[in-house]
């Protein structure tokens, strides 16, 4: 069954099914949190919200679209809510010496510095330049997706990713300097 199948199954009242889109997605869900958010612990009860939030809402699903899109339309309104909740209580210096400690630790291979720096390089950047590159980057979205999410065009996602690596590769190598 496809994702598009299984959640008009959810959303007619089959919540089971909900399982399914869970075993499927609930790992990239919680890889795209953990890079935004730049903190497991937190990524996980997000993770949780997003698919508690698929169940409540599942009725705002439109026939035909595609899944994936939805879903991550989901996280991004659950990560900007719990920020927005919490804005009083997080400041946008991010601790990049801490930030290892709560990154995901990559499968099975150890941390090589060019990664660390990787790393902080991207927790200098502004958060939607982030979430663009973990969209495109690391969850490997193409951009007509990645516009959908972010409801806006092909062409202004092309132009901000670009930014968006430019300001990064300025950050790696200003940090492999010092």
């Amino acid at each position: 069954m496809t994702d598009e199948m299984i959640m008009e199954a959810v959303k007619n009242g089959d919540l089971q099914q909900a399982s399914m889109l869970f075993e499927r997605y609930n790992k990239r869900i919680f890889n795209f949190l953990a890079r935004l958010a730049m903190d497991r612990a937190l990524a996980e009860d997000l993770t949780q919200n997003v698919f508690l939030r698929i169940i409540k809402y599942r009725g705002s699903y439109k026939e035909g679209a595609r899944f994936q899109s939805w879903i991550y339309q989901v996280a991004r309104n659950v990560f900007s809510d719990h920020y927005q909740a919490h804005k009083n209580k997080y400041s946008d210096f991010v601790d990049v010496e801490k930030l290892r400690d709560n990154m995901p630790e990559p499968e099975d291979e150890p941390w090589e510095e060019k990664e660390k720096l990787l790393h902080r390089s991207m927790a200098m950047l502004p958060d939607e330049q982030r979430e663009l590159l973990v969209l495109t980057r690391f969850q490997h979205m193409k951009y007509e997706e990645v516009a959908q999410i972010m409801n806006t065009t092909v062409a202004n996602i092309k132009v901000k990713v670009h930014r968006a690596v430019a300001k990064l590769r300025e950050h790696y190598f200003e940090l492999e300097k010092n």
